[in-house]
């Protein structure tokens, strides 16, 4: 796929003909947390470009150091270490005149050749790119990727007029995911406000999640019978699944809550079938004076609440009969029906824009593998 006023053809070229590549600095405890920005692999995996402002880092350094392990407008960093092969050797670029340094699981390329940093971070990205940057990795429990490795992965480069004008366009793209995804953030918290002021005024009976419903910890599946896709999606503690099965253990429309972990104490609305599993809680056989749709709303607005029950912190987890014991206050059924339906409008208009989000993204990723050779 090409602009109509290109017609060259594409060069085959090493990435050491463009960059030169240097590991970066290894700064003791002490220095960090102070002074200059300092680019981690955190930064390289962030959306967007990096910039002096979002770099999220500090450290004290030398002005030898600074020399030495600065970086400049257009310079690539590369991730130098993964836990798993597909995300080894990912990059973004440095866009920006303000000085910066990076960390000693970066490596930088530094600007030799010609090219336009914005397209050279787009082309990087690419399946062609990832696939010839993976086979470079190295390494049993992490995988590595060095100096030696980044020079020889050889891409294809347009004219540096082709390259600005790839990079504008696809930039575009971004921009628009960028606006998306920020209205997206607006709407949970204009819900999370508004679910907020209206549980704290709402007037009815006080009662304990066990007298309305029971608590049913999930049984665990051992992780070699999970598969990365399937029918019915696996519940284990978190905010994702952790995989999927062949069988379900709950019906669909079940309120589940993670039991273990960073996130216990996550609320979840489950429209269909699923599997919980041994690190998940789910609440079934609901009184009849309750909606599961309001209940839901109640505890998602209360998901704070609920995460400070945790106990324990090498790995934290929420104790059965402190969830039981946890406070809910039901109003009449008509009153939680017009509650949970205006709750439900938010999500349901955020779940539109984030389906938009997805087809852009797929967009980015048809346009990723049809205009670079």
């Amino acid at each position: 796929m090409r602009f109509p006023e290109f017609s060259g053809e594409w060069e085959e070229h090493t990435l050491s003909e463009y960059l030169e590549f240097k590991n970066g600095l290894n700064p003791d405890a002490k220095r960090i947390g102070s002074g200059l920005p300092f680019i981690s692999v955190m930064d390289i995996l962030s959306e967007g470009v990096i910039n002096y402002d979002n770099i999220r880092g500090k450290v004290n350094a030398t002005e030898k150091e600074i020399e030495c392990f600065g970086v400049k407008d257009g310079d690539l960093l590369f991730q130098r270490s993964s836990e798993t092969l597909e995300d080894v050797g990912r990059a973004n670029v440095y866009m920006d005149n303000r000085t910066a340094i990076y960390g000693g699981f970066v490596i930088r390329g530094r600007k030799i050749g010609n090219y336009d940093p914005l397209f050279f971070k787009y082309l990087l990205a690419t399946p062609l790119a990832r696939k010839r940057t993976c086979r470079m990795g190295a390494g049993a429990q992490h995988f590595n990727i060095g100096q030696e490795g980044l020079s020889k992965i050889s891409l294809y480069f347009p004219s540096i007029e082709e390259q600005r004008k790839i990079a504008e366009f696809l930039s575009l793209i971004d921009e628009r995911i960028a606006t998306q995804n920020k209205i997206i953030e607006d709407l949970k918290k204009l819900k999370s406000a508004i679910s907020e002021r209206l549980f704290n005024a709402i007037k009815g009976d006080v009662v304990v999640l066990e007298d309305i419903g029971d608590v049913v910890k999930g049984k665990q599946i051992n992780g070699e019978f999970l598969s990365e896709s399937g029918k019915y999606y696996v519940m284990n503690g978190g905010i994702e699944p952790s995989g999927f099965y062949n069988d379900y253990n709950v019906e669909a429309n079940t309120i589940s809550i993670s039991e273990g972990g960073n996130s216990c104490g996550y609320v979840q609305f489950n429209a269909c079938p699923f599997w919980s599993g041994g690190h998940c809680y789910t609440i079934q056989n609901t009184t009849d004076n309750v909606k599961t749709e309001y209940l839901y709303q109640f505890l998602k607005s209360k998901e704070s609440e609920i995460m400070k029950l945790r106990i324990g912190s090498g790995l934290p987890n929420i104790q059965k009969k402190d969830l039981a014991k946890f406070k809910i206050t039901i109003p009449n059924i008509s009153e939680q029906k017009v509650i949970s339906a205006f709750l439900s409008s938010f999500e349901r208009k955020a779940d539109v824009e984030m389906n938009f989000v997805n087809l852009l993204l797929e967009e980015k990723q048809y346009l990723l593998r049809q205009m670079f050779i």
